[in-house]
Formats: C-alpha cells, sequence, structure tokens
C-alpha cells in the first residue's frame, strides 16, 4: 500500500457528521501536497523542481506522489545547486512557464540570493513588463526542528526588502492550501515561507472556502491588546491568548500572513480597537520586520496608542543549531513578559 501523502490527503476526505462536506482534517504537509497537485492539474504550465523534490517528494515529502501522477517532465529532481535552480527559473518563467522550486532548506537560499534579486525580483521592471516572473518560490523556513546550522533561519526581512517580490507565510493547513494555490496564480514572483515546524500540526481544511487570500487576518478576537505575528509564532500566540484569558485578559491575534505586502488597514483597525500590541518573530530584532510593522502601527494609531509597540523576537545572533533553539525562539513566558510590559506602561 502507498504511504504518498498524496493519497493520504485524499482518503482523508471522509468528513464527521455535522462538518461540511468540503471540510477536511489534514496537515500541513497533506494540504500542501493537496495544493501542488491541484496546481498541476489545473495548470498545465506548472512545473515543480528542486533538490529531491521529484522521487523521493521531498525532504518534508511535501511533493511526494506527484511525480508518479504528473510525470517526471512536471516534477523533477535538480543538481545540489540552488543559483541553478533559481536560474533555470528564470528561463522558464521567460518561455511562459509557471516554475514552482523548492529550496529544500531555509539557509540554502543564500547562494541564489543574486538570482533572487537581480534576476527574479528586477525582470518584470526591468522588460517594462514584456518578461513577467510567475515564481513561486517555496522555502521551508524558520526554526523548531533542532536542526543544524543553516536548515532553521528566519529570512522575511531580507526578502521583503527587495522590490517586486511578495511574501507569505501561512500559519496552518488551512491556509497553507489556500495561499499555496493563489500563490501559484499570480503573474509575480513570490515568495513562499513554510513553517517547517508546523509541517506535522493537523487542522480542519475547508477546500470550497479560503476566504480572502490576501491580506492579514484575525485569527482570535479581543480587546486588550493585539498580538501581531506570521507563521510558526500564531500559534504559540493562540497559545498565550489561551493563558492570559484565564487571567481576563482578552487578546487578539492577528495573522499578517502575507509580508510584503504588509496589510496596513488590517493592523490599524486591530491596533485602534485594542490600543495596545505586540509583535512576535523567530528572526533577530534589529531591522527584523517587526521593526516595520511597529512603525505601522505607530503611523495609523498613534493617536489612540496606550503605550509604545512592543517586539519579542529572537536575538541578535546568527540562529542558533539545535540544541539552543529552545533559547532562541520566542517562548510563552517572553511573550507574556511583553504583553506584561505593555499593560503596565504608564506614561512619565
Amino acid at each position: 500500500m502507498s504511504n504518498s501523502i498524496l493519497e493520504s490527503a485524499n482518503a482523508a476526505a471522509s468528513t464527521s457528521a455535522g462538518t461540511p462536506a468540503s471540510t477536511t482534517v489534514m496537515s500541513m504537509q497533506q494540504a500542501l501536497n493537496r495544493a501542488l497537485d491541484e496546481v498541476l492539474a489545473e495548470n498545465p504550465k506548472a512545473v515543480i523542481f528542486g533538490e529531491d523534490c521529484g522521487r523521493l517528494g521531498g525532504v518534508f515529502r511535501i511533493t511526494d506522489g506527484l511525480q508518479a501522477k504528473h510525470g517526471e517532465q512536471r516534477v523533477f529532481d535538480t543538481p545540489l545547486a540552488e543559483s541553478g535552480i533559481l536560474g533555470m527559473s528564470v528561463g522558464l518563467a521567460m518561455a511562459g512557464f509557471h516554475p514552482i522550486p523548492e529550496v529544500q532548506f531555509d539557509g540554502f537560499a543564500y547562494p541564489a540570493i543574486n538570482q533572487i534579486v537581480c534576476q527574479i525580483a528586477r525582470m518584470n521592471y526591468r522588460s517594462r513588463g514584456a518578461l513577467p516572473m510567475p515564481i513561486t518560490l517555496r522555502v521551508p523556513s524558520f526554526g523548531g526542528i533542532r536542526a543544524p546550522e543553516h536548515h532553521g533561519e528566519s529570512l522575511e526581512a531580507l526578502f521583503a526588502h527587495v522590490p517586486g517580490l511578495k511574501v507569505v507565510s501561512p500559519s496552518n493547513p488551512h491556509e497553507a492550501y489556500h495561499l499555496l494555490k493563489h500563490a501559484a496564480t499570480r503573474p509575480d514572483p513570490v515568495i513562499f515561507m513554510e513553517p517547517k515546524s508546523r509541517y506535522w500540526q493537523k487542522g480542519e481544511v475547508d477546500m470550497a472556502d479560503g476566504g480572502t487570500p490576501e491580506g492579514a487576518k484575525v485569527m482570535r478576537e479581543g480587546r486588550h491588546l493585539t498580538l501581531v505575528a506570521w507563521g510558526a509564532m500564531v500559534a504559540r500566540c493562540l497559545q498565550v491568548a489561551e493563558l492570559a484569558a484565564e487571567d481576563g485578559i482578552e487578546i487578539e491575534v492577528l495573522d499578517l500572513r502575507w509580508l510584503k505586502p504588509i496589510d496596513a488597514g488590517a493592523l490599524a483597525a486591530s491596533v485602534r480597537k485594542t490600543r495596545r500590541a505586540v509583535v512576535v518573530h523567530e528572526a533577530p530584532l534589529t531591522s527584523g520586520l517587526g521593526a516595520e510593522v511597529a512603525q505601522l502601527i505607530t503611523q495609523s494609531c498613534f493617536d489612540t496608542l496606550k503605550a509604545p509597540v512592543e517586539r519579542v523576537t529572537g536575538f541578535d545572533v546568527p540562529y542558533p543549531s539545535g540544541d539552543l533553539e529552545d533559547e532562541y525562539i520566542p517562548n510563552i513566558d517572553r511573550i507574556l513578559f511583553g504583553i506584561q510590559r505593555v499593560l503596565e506602561y504608564k506614561r512619565g
């Protein structure tokens, strides 16, 4: 019996009584696999490739079963050369294809920065629209799996700083399925940052209703403070909100989802309601994306804020290997202390 994620996801389609027929419980692995399967079926110009993406199905098995179903011309392996993978993506996009390359781990994107920044991000601008780059670059991202160096990085600020790129990061299986399908239809290059520590998280995915595919999304309503996060940190912020509720503190959790462009309107709407904000991310503090989020909040909500925007982040050191990850990644206590500092703030 095949153990492919593709078959497992399809088999999971049976639902319990009272659950919409379009809703399935699956892991983020399965949701991403299902989305890619459907993209290949719907778009004959879509091609998937990367290190071990073909026969093996990727190191995280996200592309498991896709080569067998769609053929070696549509899903294939590449040499261990990230600059070559992204350079080939440029050529394929020029030829009218929609490449969906995978960089096996986030830290492996560094050798391809030249192709990403100087070619993929600029080609449409450079050619005055004659050569669009409909490339969806999948990047297993962030930490939480106790991997060695270069296997856990937070590159969102680097990518978001580059004009011409869009950046998105899902936080759960439902978002993963719908955001990836949406990204794979865009005419622009999209960096799709998948939180690898959440690949095994299971949740309900409504195949028929993805809601609004762009912008931020309120994951929990609240009135005392807004927690802003993306990727794996959304689940941690939801845990924090549950704990805070035990003390009567109602936390709103805003999943940013799109890191470029940032949904400034959703940020303003949430913080104008709660009047306080804490931004949480795994990347280092200095020049992290949280600084941009904090500035957008301050710019829109300066007259209503009761305290400065707080940031709870990784530290200003290289992303550590697995044995130090728990000390580096923002944990529940650090986030709660950040909330406490904001709630107790008094103007001098």
